[in-house]
């Protein structure tokens, strides 16, 4: 009974929380743009910005909440964290609100496991062990998360690497600059590859020059692909080499690559799909094979 009364107080709380946070959902949007200029590398004061939009209501609940935190606990709002996010293609999202956000599956992720475990009747121990096991388990989730999301982008980019290097050879043969090539290529190419190029370009367009925007793009979205394809354009501006020529033999290599990486993954798959073929394939099998026939042997034995 008392797992069950921290449980429902957990809830209760979680409830006024979420709660707080839609009636204060119109307030929210003006501090997420202060968020996002803060992205940019411009800061200010926070408490002349709550001033401005009408007050301490207007704050991020969720971000307090991460400030509250990281208060506490040094690390967490560190540029590890924000490099994960960047990757990650969450700009919006702030080291503080992302601490937030771990705050929360701290505490929701645990107290929805003990509540199933109570309900299931399973002894004490178990759910102890259960939640201390949920506490870790939710405080590293969102991480995990992000982590997992920034692998997925970077192979999204590295496979789409090749076409964008095909349709700068295209444009720059015939006759447009390198830079309004970007552009376009940013302007016709969809996914993580489109969205980094379309950043570039735009701090390209405030005043940054070329090769730095091209180096906060490796920054952003480090791959061995493009690695490559960036030294090898900023190499050729600085030689002097024929652009056209030096993404030729980028994309050749490119494909070479993403040949090699495919015949990777399909060697390992027959080790992959060992697991589930033996504990969950095959004895369904044998159940099917073998149940009919040693059922006939020990009702012959009977």
């Amino acid at each position: 009974m008392i797992i069950l009364l921290i449980i429902g107080l957990a809830l209760t709380t979680l409830a006024v929380f979420l709660g707080l946070r839609a009636l204060n959902f119109a307030r929210v949007r003006s501090a997420v743009t202060v968020e996002n200029i803060d992205l940019y590398g411009f800061t200010g004061r926070r408490e002349s910005v709550v001033l401005e939009s009408g007050g301490a209501d207007s704050v991020d609940w969720i971000t307090r909440l991460g400030d509250l935190v990281a208060v506490r606990f040094s690390g967490l709002d560190s540029d590890g964290v924000r490099k994960e996010l960047v990757g990650a293609g969450l700009y919006n999202v702030t080291p503080r609100k992302f601490t937030g956000y771990r705050a929360i599956s701290l505490v929701a992720l645990p107290a929805l496991l003990i509540w199933v475990l109570a309900s299931s009747g399973l002894p004490v121990p178990l759910i102890i062990l259960g939640g201390i096991a949920s506490i870790f388990a939710g405080w590293k989730a969102p991480l995990w998360i992000v982590q997992s999301r920034g692998r997925r982008r970077k192979e999204e980019i590295d496979f789409q690497l090749p076409e964008l290097i095909d349709l700068l050879v295209v444009t720059v043969e015939a006759g447009v600059g390198f830079n309004e090539s970007l552009q376009i290529a940013g302007q016709r190419i969809g996914g993580a590859l489109g969205q980094e190029l379309r950043l570039t370009m735009q701090e390209n367009a405030m005043g940054l020059a070329l090769n730095e925007a091209l180096g906060n793009l490796l920054l952003r979205a480090e791959t061995p692909g493009l690695r490559s394809f960036i030294r090898s354009v900023l190499q050729g501006e600085t030689l002097g080499v024929s652009i056209g020529q030096i993404l030729r033999n980028v994309a050749s290599e490119m494909r070479k690559r993403r040949r090699a990486f495919a015949e990777e993954r399909a060697q390992k798959a027959p080790i992959k799909i060992l697991f589930p073929l033996v504990f969950m394939i095959f004895p369904a099998i044998f159940v099917v094979i073998l149940g009919p026939a040693i059922y006939a042997i020990t009702d012959s034995l009977k």
